[in-house]
């Protein structure tokens, strides 16, 4: 019996994903463990293994797809013994595609209204009309294939004018290419509505090109959009001198060639035992609830080619130094491996986001929540800066840190016990190591 290969759900929010290309073609033989296919996801693009044995019968979906919905079928693969004709009569459900930001969903397509009878002609020898099919009750659905849907669309095709070849009368892609060679009515034959003035397009400025986005893009920018629109931000900025800390570093490095510690393996050990001493921060709003984290499970931003993505360091006040730094450099090393060689579990979830751009000499910056989480860190560059002690002015390496926060969860008090308890292990690191 055929089996569907259907569209999976790599993380808890994907409603879909792009084909970006099959590494079997029809025909081909799999075995279990099998590269099946290439899906970029809101995250990440990566290669999907196939979980049965037998041959690829049909590429439903082909390379290029976007927006294929979770659960859609892409592809079908035949068990041992059978052959192309097993696909004979083979339904395929349909999933309905996701509409993406900024465009209306589809609305449900239904049989062309039958016109007002004409009054009676005289006759005469007319052309033979182009095959259609029979009239779908008021409100009915026409069933046809993505790939029938995509191409009746490009060419201004009505579907309720097109006889239908596959199982149960479904129009597949066969029957549009029949339609076009034979001339079949296009959609816009009845006169529409006058429509709405288009908006005017942006003026350019000068020469410019329109780049492709990946998918990722698009989910941060759709995410972190509604962030700043839902989430209620504060911000509360801190001093940390970290002269101490870059001389226990130095004298930690020189003692062993099996770890290099940086400033940034300091501020993840130093932020998850900041959560331990002000737990209430360690906690999201969810749906109307607060949900407090027992473990405490750092984000850390790494930079890649299409993005930003966070790997999670589980239980980091559980860690020592050295278990943190090699743990995050292995991570970022995957992380910004082609593909992907994340797990979805690996940079999905977290209690607390790290964003440190230091090491680009940024002085101070505000970072955006990453929803359900609460809070998130932006760490600044460590530099010289005249600072009193004592009454008496003096240089001091200070590192100014910014923490976001979601007002729903946190209050301004908890935050800034946070960042006190953080301010206190950065600027006496030996207590880190306790």
């Amino acid at each position: 019996m055929p089996i569907n290969v259907l569209m999976p759900a790599l993380s808890p929010t994907m409603t879909d994903g792009n084909i970006v290309s099959w590494m079997k073609k029809e025909g081909d033989a799999i075995a279990a463990g099998d590269l099946l296919c290439e899906i970029e996801t809101d995250k990440a693009t990566m290669e999907i293994e196939s979980v049965d044995d037998g041959v690829l019968g049909r590429i439903v979906t082909p390379d290029g797809t976007e927006n294929v919905p979770v659960n859609a079928v892409i592809g079908v693969i035949l068990e041992g013994g059978e052959d192309a004709t097993a696909l004979d009569g083979w339904e395929i459900p349909v999933v309905e595609a996701v509409p993406q930001e900024g465009e209306p969903a589809a609305p449900a397509e239904t049989a062309a209204p039958a016109p007002a009878p004409a009054a009676p002609a005289p006759a005469a020898p007319t052309p033979a009309p182009v095959p259609a099919a029979p009239a779908a009750p008021s409100g009915g659905r026409v069933f046809a294939s993505p790939l029938a849907r995509r191409m009746a669309k490009q060419s201004g095709l009505d579907l309720a004018a097109i006889s239908g070849s596959g199982p149960k009368g479904r129009i597949v892609k066969a029957d549009i290419e029949a339609a076009l060679a034979g001339g079949a009515p296009a959609a816009t034959a009845a006169a529409p509505a006058a429509p709405a003035p288009a908006p005017a397009p942006i003026a350019a400025v000068g020469p410019y090109e329109d780049l492709p986005t990946s998918k990722m893009r698009k989910i941060i920018a759709q995410r972190l959009q509604e962030a700043k629109q839902t989430v209620p931000h504060f911000y509360l900025t801190i001093d940390c001198e970290i002269d101490e800390l870059l001389k226990l570093r130095k004298d930690l490095n020189g003692r062993s060639d099996a770890y290099k510690l940086s400033v940034n393996d300091f501020v993840v050990r130093a932020s998850a035992l900041a959560l331990r001493r002000a737990p209430e921060c360690n906690a999201s709003w969810i749906d109307g609830v607060l949900r407090q984290y027992s473990g405490v499970d750092i984000s850390v931003a790494v930079a890649i080619d299409d993005g930003l993505v966070t790997p999670i360091l589980r239980n980091a006040d559980h860690k020592g130094l050295s278990t943190l730094s090699d743990e995050m450099k292995e991570l970022a090393r995957r992380a910004r491996a082609k593909p992907m060689g994340l797990a979805p579990e690996e940079y999905q979830g977290g209690s607390f986001t790290i964003s440190n751009l230091g090491m680009f000499g940024i002085k101070e910056f505000a970072a955006i929540i990453n929803p359900p989480q609460s809070m998130i860190l932006a760490v600044g560059a460590g530099a010289q800066r005249p600072v009193v002690k004592d009454g008496a002015l003096a240089v001091a390496t200070v590192m100014s840190c910014t923490l976001s926060v979601d007002h729903r969860v946190v209050d301004g008090a908890a935050g800034a016990k946070f960042l006190a308890a953080f301010k206190g292990f950065i600027e006496d690191p030996l207590t880190m190591l306790l």
